[in-house]
């Protein structure tokens, strides 16, 4: 590698995420600093699996003044180069073809393992290619150590918050609810996140079912009871907040046209093809419908508004850090791992690839929202839901059962079996 130039080539994957941009631009200074010439590909992996790579010259005064602004100024896809042994080996030959020698790739799990195959496949053909992958996504689930987040996530929870605080406004002013779905396809940390700073009604997470498929209804009845214990109280309005990865671990006899639902490259359901937040917002109506109840029910799905804000100050600092540090990892020699900023950012800590792959699917875990942790449960304490008291209490289910036909009994009938599943945090 010491006869040839040195060359980082950069690229992002997978979908958009406030402070790419951040990225692009520390490590095209901090590149050229240390004596590299740095390339950036258009469209991730995807002009690579085809053989023609669309490579652009970064500079210093072209990347000046990105980590302002939102989306990604090299845009990105979700070409995945191991569907097939021939992505694997064009990719390679096109980083070759360009004179990459060292690759920067940034995104979530999916683009993760892209590079990480991509560099041993380079390895069996005798290219000794360097690479380093800085995480990204606005959910907050790659496996990083308890406290880091991944950049994206603030600015993307920031801007969340403020959408949900116009609904909840909204909400109070025409006497309505709205069923507000958010992205957050495995883990809950987005819409957990948005939920409590916009002081929600109530979020629903995935890890609340604790790996069992969710029901619809059972859905629909969390957030009718919600709405029902907000009538007792003289408040007929309301937002629910819905984590995506609801709708993800659903059972599929509940939502069987999921079969037939566009994928990406990579497996992945298009759950922003699906109007969730409407089909839960149906059965939540026939719900109150059931028990004699008339409200006002708007869905909205929350998602593709956050993924280009412009990064907020902690997203800038955050991305801009990131990028060195991707870049003096490979400086030094380093290889195949993913750069994490530890200990309140003050250090920087590689993560080999290998250390970040699951032993029997060979792919990077995910970060669940940790169900004891101090977050979730301040969060959950500040919900309105049905809870045992209610139910115990005769004058507080006296209460519930006035707002709708049924008596106290079947009340509790109908809906008791929210409050006697498996434990949760209350």
């Amino acid at each position: 590698m010491t006869d040839q130039p040195k060359t980082i080539g950069i690229l992002a994957g997978g979908g958009p995420a406030p402070g790419i941009n951040g990225v692009i631009h520390a490590v095209t200074i901090r590149g050229i600093n240390l004596g590299f010439q740095v390339k950036g590909f258009q469209q991730g992996f995807q002009t690579l699996i085809a053989g023609d790579p669309q490579a652009i010259d970064l500079t210093i005064d072209n990347v000046s003044r990105i980590p302002l602004r939102g989306g990604i100024v090299l845009k990105t896809s979700r070409a995945n180069p191991t569907r097939s042994p021939e992505g694997l080996d064009n990719s390679v030959r096109s980083l070759q073809q360009v004179g990459v020698t060292h690759l920067v790739s940034v995104g979530g799990d999916d683009t993760a393992y892209s590079a990480y195959s991509v560099s041993k496949h380079a390895r069996k053909l005798g290219y000794d290619l360097r690479s380093v992958h800085v995480p990204k996504t606005i959910d907050n689930d790659l496996p990083l150590p308890e406290g880091v987040p991944t950049f994206g996530f603030m600015t993307a929870r920031q801007e969340g918050a403020k959408l949900v605080v116009n609904l909840m406004q909204d909400a109070l002013s025409t006497v309505r609810w709205y069923i507000v779905v958010a992205m957050g396809r495995k883990a809950g940390h987005l819409a957990l996140g948005i939920g409590k700073c916009a002081e929600a009604t109530l979020t629903l997470i995935p890890e609340e079912w604790q790996g069992k498929p969710t029901r619809l209804q059972e859905v629909a009845d969390i957030i009718a009871t919600s709405a029902i214990k907000r009538l007792a109280g003289g408040k007929g309005y309301g937002v629910a907040v819905i984590a995506e990865g609801v709708i993800e671990l659903m059972d599929r006899g509940d939502l069987e046209f999921l079969d037939t639902v566009e994928r990406d490259e990579h497996g992945h359901v298009r759950l922003a093809e699906i109007n969730s937040a409407a089909i839960i917002k149906h059965e939540v109506r026939n719900t109150l419908t059931e028990v004699g109840i008339k409200m006002t029910l708007v869905d909205k799905e929350l998602g593709y508004e956050l993924r280009c804000a412009d990064p907020c100050a902690f997203d800038i600092d955050y991305t801009r850090t990131l990028g060195q540090e991707a870049v003096d990892f490979l400086a030094e020699g380093g290889t195949d791992a993913m750069i994490t900023l530890q200990n309140d950012m003050t250090r920087a800590v590689p993560i080999p690839y290998d250390d970040l792959m699951d032993a029997e699917s060979g792919r990077t875990g995910v970060r669940m929202v940790d169900l004891a942790s101090l977050a979730y449960r301040s969060a959950r304490k500040f919900q309105i839901r049905l809870t045992t008291s209610d139910l115990q209490d005769g004058e507080s289910l006296a209460a519930l059962a006035a707002q709708t036909t049924l008596t106290p009994k079947q009340f509790v009938a109908r809906f008791g079996y929210l409050v006697n599943m498996a434990p949760r945090p209350y």
